[in-house]
């Protein structure tokens, strides 16, 4: 685990290159066909030489799930153990991390009308109100959704709306699935700044490698519109509006990086409350050394 730009690919291939491991990618940006630049994809040739499951599996028009990334990471896990190998499970989406561990609750199936209405209010009021009525009707769920994040907020209201009972209710409802444990190790890269240093480095890096060109060209999809998930990926919603007409081509890459270091704040504050977690400072130690030893001693084991 860990935020985003803290290393985490770089680690795992290491470690894959090693060990009988099968890497089990835990992205929600990643699992989209053509959301390559903006999402810090590995390479084809390094995903031909080490593959991640949960990588390039749905078209950006189509959704996926918490759910969904449940499901299919037990099948992975449990084809990884009958082979007698080690499923290394990499990414920042702590959500998908946390409904694997704990358990995911069996939420209402999303209804493309009420979200529409939902998208249209807030196009009217804007979102810090839609996060004010979920207040109201959710205040557990409020207290823990950013009043910026459009997505949960949708969601949430979305799921009351449809049912008539609050999110939080519906999620006290849940089960671990698989019954597995976990070594959890997360990179936490301090002092802070670095990392900021890093997310800027490696946005320059993405708009020279041509990002706005990648979403331009994902905009000549029929089908896809801006309220989709996958457009609502940092990044790629700054450019769609500046493409839009809406953002001055000036103020793209600083709003890409601000929300990129919103997200690696809210994403380390996940980790801040993750239980039994190693965390590693990369700037540090070297967290392939730690993982590895531990690694060898848990293949010890096996093999006695």
């Amino acid at each position: 685990m860990g935020p985003t730009a803290s290393g985490k690919t770089d680690v795992a291939i290491r470690l894959a290159h090693e060990f009988p491991i099968d890497l089990v990618s835990v992205d929600s940006a990643l699992v989209y066909r053509g959301m390559d630049i903006g999402t810090a994809k590995p390479n084809t040739q390094l995903l031909t030489r080490y593959p991640h499951a949960l990588i390039n599996i749905r078209d950006p028009e189509e959704t996926y799930s918490a759910g969904d990334f449940v499901r299919h990471t037990v099948l992975n896990i449990r084809s990884s153990q009958e082979r007698r190998r080690i499923p290394l499970l990499v990414g920042g989406t702590m959500m998908y991390f946390r409904s694997l561990i704990n358990g995911i609750s069996e939420l209402p199936d999303a209804n493309s009308a009420i979200r529409a209405a939902i998208e249209d209010e807030a196009a009217q009021v804007g979102w810090k109100s839609m996060h004010q009525q979920l207040a109201i009707i959710d205040p557990v769920a409020a207290a823990r959704i950013n009043e910026n994040d459009s997505q949960r907020i949708q969601r949430a209201l979305e799921v009351y709306r449809i049912s008539g009972k609050p999110l939080t209710e519906w999620q006290e409802r849940t089960e671990p699935q698989g019954c597995f444990s976990y070594s959890k190790y997360a990179l936490l890269p301090e002092p802070r700044a670095v990392l900021h240093e890093r997310i800027e480095a490696r946005l320059d890096m993405m708009m020279d490698a041509g990002f706005v060109e990648e979403v331009r060209q994902l905009r000549t999809r029929s089908n896809l519109t801006a309220t989709h998930p996958s457009m609502r990926a940092v990044g790629y919603r700054q450019i769609w509006s500046y493409l839009n007409g809406e953002l001055e081509f000036s103020e793209v890459r600083n709003r890409i990086l601000a929300a990129s270091r919103q997200l690696a704040k809210r994403q380390i504050t996940w980790l801040r409350s993750e239980s039994k977690l190693r965390t590693l400072n990369p700037l540090e130690v070297d967290p392939y050394v730690s993982i590895s030893a531990e690694l060898r001693s848990l293949l010890e084991d096996v093999r006695n």
